[in-house]
């Protein structure tokens, strides 16, 4: 079955919401009329409000980069699924490799998280990925292997729908480095059989892979192309409206 692409992008700590405003503002006639994929953007938590607001009447989703597991209660700095979806967030990014690295996620709490924001039917779009000395040490499918078992640890079949994954070579994320179109499918062949044992076969051929790590207008065509690819999560190149339409329409 043909799954459709989701091209994500990831904002991280950039924009303020006039800026967020200027940029749909460009970036939604450069994409009007382009059903074929399905396309979230996911800014700071401070510009939602205003992406929300410039995106409505357009088939653009908006995101969150992050949330926490509880549905309230005094955890200082902290969002939770329910706050995203009534600021009208319908996905959540959860796990980013920067998320792991600076600020101590692992994969126990992206088990938790991603268990929250099923609960509250956002898509979540759950990253997972292997650093340079992984990869060349040759761990990257132990490493991915035990990302996805963690993840996907006590959710059911039935209610993980909406679940996506991205792949992202920790070692390709803001490097210019990128995966060739081939180690990347190698990649989602393994994560997309990790899924079959978790929640059968007939839920890992339906869900969607993305790939994210320096994916750009320049080489989005060859990473879109391999049939295991289900779209991309932009970083840099999303942040300035002209490349992230370029890499959308691929």
């Amino acid at each position: 079955m043909a799954r459709k692409k989701l091209m994500a992008a990831n904002w991280k700590m950039y924009k303020t919401p006039d800026q967020a405003r200027d940029f749909f503002h460009n970036f939604l006639p450069l994409v009007a009329g382009h059903g074929r994929d399905e396309i979230v953007v996911c800014p700071p938590f401070v510009d939602i409000r205003a992406s929300v607001e410039s995106s409505k009447n357009s088939s653009v989703s908006i995101g969150g980069q992050n949330l926490y597991w509880e549905k309230e209660g005094a955890y200082t700095g902290e969002i939770s699924a329910t706050m995203l979806v009534a600021t009208g967030c319908t996905h959540v990014i959860i796990g980013h490799s920067e998320r792991r690295e600076y600020f101590g996620e692992t994969d126990d709490t992206v088990n938790l998280k991603l268990k929250a924001a099923l609960e509250a039917d956002l898509t979540p779009i759950v990253c997972v990925g292997e650093v340079l000395e992984e990869r060349e040490a040759g761990l990257t499918e132990d490493v991915l292997r035990r990302q996805c078992v963690r993840a996907f640890h006590a959710v059911s079949t039935k209610k993980a729908g909406k679940l996506v994954i991205a792949y992202e070579p920790v070692w390709a994320i803001g490097t210019g480095k990128t995966a060739t179109p081939r180690m990347a499918a190698d990649a989602h062949r393994l994560i997309r059989g990790e899924a079959a044992k978790t929640f059968g076969e007939e839920f890992a051929n339906s869900m969607r892979i993305l790939y994210g790590g320096s994916v750009k207008p320049e080489n989005a065509k060859a990473l879109m192309s391999e049939g295991e690819i289900d779209g991309a999560l932009v970083g840099g190149a999303s942040l300035d409206p002209k490349s992230f339409a370029a890499v959308v329409k691929y």
